[in-house]
């Protein structure tokens, strides 16, 4: 009996399902009518963009430290309402660190301790995620750390990872996706001394440019309500309209030299396959955690949220007066003009750094990771995220193999991608789907994109004792308990 009731239980689950599924195509179109949301239906940046002139390419501005002490480093950073026109005359309510939207970025060096003042100016919860540091549990960042509205939060640690383009971002307990949509992320950068000796380009805003590509739904009124529909629940929020740096089609303009391009896929949901428009090809000397052994010649690189790339573009071959676009696939975000000619000449290095290989014989133990279902349904190993318990126990300095599987639903139902992100570790792919990975997947990474039916298998460290996350990158399927937490001991 027992038997034919778990069966029973099984079915009528599915069937739930299937008709919460289907009833988004039924409902959709009124959801989006209801809120009064341009048509998400239209190609990226089809027809905002017609009416618009293009901007230049906002900054993000580097973060004083106000420490001058060699070794150490302070920064104050304010979390705080803010208001946007994205479109002129079109003001949107946004969130922001130290401005209304967005960040600055914060450099630090490899050795430095560091201490950062937090300071919650909102009537809500926040917390701030240092994405892609090793930094012990209790400054993590995670769910764990929340800040009180009003009320500041003090994390100190000491940089001890190779040169990389890290991000920080809310954590905060279901509400990650709003928080991270509404304007809170920012870049921070860590440097060393192998990235000083390189002979690349580190003029910051001049030919080392940082971009943060982001996606945007917006009404008519030009504001960015984050009000979810039953597709954004299945998929994820996507926008119809991409934003770098918070500007719409913007431009930048550059020498005809060597520019460095620090790219972060900061949206909720949606993935990218970055290119030029006249299909050039380009180096990519860096993944999430830092620069790759050699660079990688390429002409497109796909980004899932989270994921951040490093290419080098030589632009030495273009005139003055060209102009090249940037895309994703064959949609136009940004417009690039050769506006100087430049006598600099940089050759693209082909070594960079090198890179420590795990050692399979030395594997401690396995561990299976499955990420399933759809919308509030979402899970990992079957377990949707409970703040009070414990998923998995890991020895601190062990060297660990984690499989990573994606099963979600296929055919008429969700077959959802799930980025899959790790908090206090850069770990290293070996095999994607029992293939040897991609060049430019084979440096270190924090987030590894699995599509339906892939199997990732990764090796992992922790070298930072404490309670950490694990969890789909997709922030609607995080904030809907995609999600677990390991302990670190």
């Amino acid at each position: 009996m027992k038997k034919n009731n778990k069966w029973y239980l099984t079915i009528m689950l599915s069937v739930i399902v299937l008709i919460v599924y289907v009833g988004y195509f039924i409902i959709d179109r009124e959801e989006d009518s209801r809120n009064d949301i341009v048509n998400i239906e239209l190609p990226l940046n089809n027809t905002i963009n017609q009416n618009k002139n293009s901007s230049k390419l906002p900054i993000p501005p580097l973060l004083e430290d106000k420490n001058p002490e060699s070794g150490k480093a302070e920064f104050d950073l304010s979390v705080q309402y803010g208001e946007m026109e994205f479109f002129e005359g079109q003001k949107a309510d946004t969130l922001g660190y130290n401005g209304d939207y967005l960040g600055p970025i914060i450099k630090v060096s490899k050795g430095d301790e560091v201490k950062i003042n937090v300071k919650n100016t909102l009537d809500e919860f926040t917390t701030v995620h240092w994405h892609g540091l090793e930094v012990p549990a209790e400054m993590d960042g995670g769910p764990h750390q929340g800040i009180e509205p009003r009320s500041t939060w003090n994390p100190n640690f000491t940089i001890n990872q190779p040169a990389a383009t890290l991000w920080y971002h809310p954590h905060l307990l279901d509400k990650t996706g709003e928080q991270v949509y509404k304007g809170l992320a920012g870049l921070f950068y860590i440097e060393d001394e192998k990235s000083k000796e390189l002979n690349i380009p580190k003029d910051h805003g001049i030919n080392d440019i940082p971009l943060i590509v982001q996606d945007k739904r917006f009404t008519k009124e030009g504001n960015i309500p984050y009000e979810l529909n039953m597709r954004d629940t299945m998929d994820g929020f996507f926008g119809n309209t991409v934003l770098i740096n918070g500007a719409i089609s913007p431009e930048l303009d550059v020498k005809s030299e060597l520019v460095r391009l620090r790219i972060l896929n900061g949206s909720n949901a949606r993935d990218y396959d970055f290119n030029f428009s006249d299909n050039a090809s380009f180096y990519q000397i860096a993944s999430d955690g830092g620069f790759l052994k050699e660079s990688v010649e390429m002409t497109n690189v796909k980004l899932a949220p989270a994921e951040r790339a490093e290419i080098l573009v030589d632009f030495s071959k273009y005139k003055v007066g060209d102009q090249v676009t940037f895309r994703d696939t064959e949609n136009n975000l940004m417009t690039i003009n050769i506006v100087e000619d430049s006598t600099k000449k940089i050759e693209i290095p082909r070594e960079l750094v090198e890179i420590p290989t795990y050692n399979r014989d030395d594997i401690v133990r396995s561990r299976e990771f499955v990420m399933s279902g759809m919308g509030p349904m979402v899970a990992i190993n079957g377990k949707q995220m409970d703040m009070d318990r414990i998923d998995e126990e890991v020895k601190v300095n062990e060297l660990e193999e984690w499989v990573v599987s994606n099963q979600s639903s296929g055919g008429m139902m969700s077959s959802s991608p799930h980025p899959f992100h790790v908090h206090g570790v850069q770990f290293q792919i070996v095999e994607r789907n029992g293939e040897v990975p991609p060049l430019n997947e084979q440096g270190w990474k924090d987030t590894v994109m699995v599509k339906n039916n892939e199997e990732v298998k990764l090796l992992v460290i922790f070298k930072e004792k404490g309670l950490f996350m694990y969890h789909c990158h997709i922030l609607e399927h995080e904030d809907s308990g995609m999600m677990g937490q390991f302990i670190v001991d």
